[in-house]
């Protein structure tokens, strides 16, 4: 499992829609050659097709699709949007983390699942990642949970 390495990691990240927030995670997920190109679009597809139904608390959104649309190894990638984007849900927007899943079962889903609960149920982590500098101050974060 890649679960929040450097590689997948971007900070201040522009995007002017939800669909490039999304394609932002994914590409650090396909560079990183566990995800197909197919699995970029199909998280945007089901964005397109669900709505913010991933905009899972203030500021944090979780895009994800089926294994079956091109996951090769479970992994979990982040973006920090340099401005927050609106997905259009009505509690949680605006949106400036960005965490990209991909799970080749559901049983990896619910281990990768348990592992951002973690992280990001406690809201000093998540103000430490709204204003971390670099990967070094993210990296003691997620520690533990690799």
């Amino acid at each position: 499992m890649k679960f929040l390495e450097e590689s997948l990691i971007a900070l201040d990240v522009e995007a002017a829609s939800p669909e490039e927030a999304i394609i932002s995670t994914g590409k650090l997920l396909m560079n990183s050659k566990l995800v197909e190109e197919t699995y970029v679009h199909a998280m945007v597809r089901s964005f397109q097709t669900n709505g913010p139904y991933f905009v899972l608390a203030p500021n944090i959104a979780l895009p994800h699709a089926r294994p079956e649309d091109g996951v090769k190894e479970a992994c979990v990638s982040f973006v920090r949007l340099k401005t927050p984007v609106k997905f259009g849900h009505s509690s949680n927007d605006p949106v400036r983390l960005v965490f990209a899943l991909g799970a080749s079962s559901s049983t990896e889903h619910v281990t990768v699942l348990q592992k951002l609960t973690a992280l990001l149920s406690n809201q000093e982590n998540v103000e430490k990642l709204l204003n971390a500098q670099s990967y070094e101050e993210i990296k003691p974060l997620i520690g533990g949970r690799i």
